[in-house]
């Protein structure tokens, strides 16, 4: 029986699984899209919405738990800054994950992860800009 069994242990002890957890989370709030496994995203998408929700408090001592968590001031600081305002008004729901392929090596199933809001780049920004021109 797997009472009190839950969550995904990804073949590694606690502390590795951590660690892998908390890098994706700190690369989806750097980068605000990743590609990894689907298991993964569903693994690490509650972790990054409870940062999100902690920077809409705002408060110092949600920043400290933010900083425990994350361990880079730079991601914490611009998820303070530019990421929790434009989740202000949502109740909810920061992430969206997107299925893919499968990986080539071992047909794992990947896919995509982000923030729903995401800030486009300026290069897509451009690219958008200029099939917006042609049409």
């Amino acid at each position: 029986m797997r009472h009190g069994c839950a969550g995904r242990q990804f073949g590694r002890n606690t502390g590795h699984r951590k660690a892998l957890l908390r890098m994706l989370v700190t690369s989806l709030l750097k980068n605000e899209k990743i590609e990894t496994t689907s298991a993964k995203a569903k693994e690490m998408r509650p972790l990054a919405e409870k940062m999100i929700t902690l920077a809409r408090r705002g408060d110092l001592h949600a920043r400290r738990q933010a900083l425990s968590f994350i361990q880079d001031e730079t991601v914490v600081s611009s998820l303070f800054t530019r990421i929790a305002p434009r989740f202000a008004s949502r109740p909810g729901g920061y992430t969206r994950i997107v299925l893919t392929r499968n990986r080539p090596g071992d047909a794992a199933p990947m896919a995509v992860i982000e923030l729903v809001e995401r800030e486009m780049s300026e290069a897509g920004a451009t690219k958008g800009a200029e099939k917006a021109k042609a049409k």
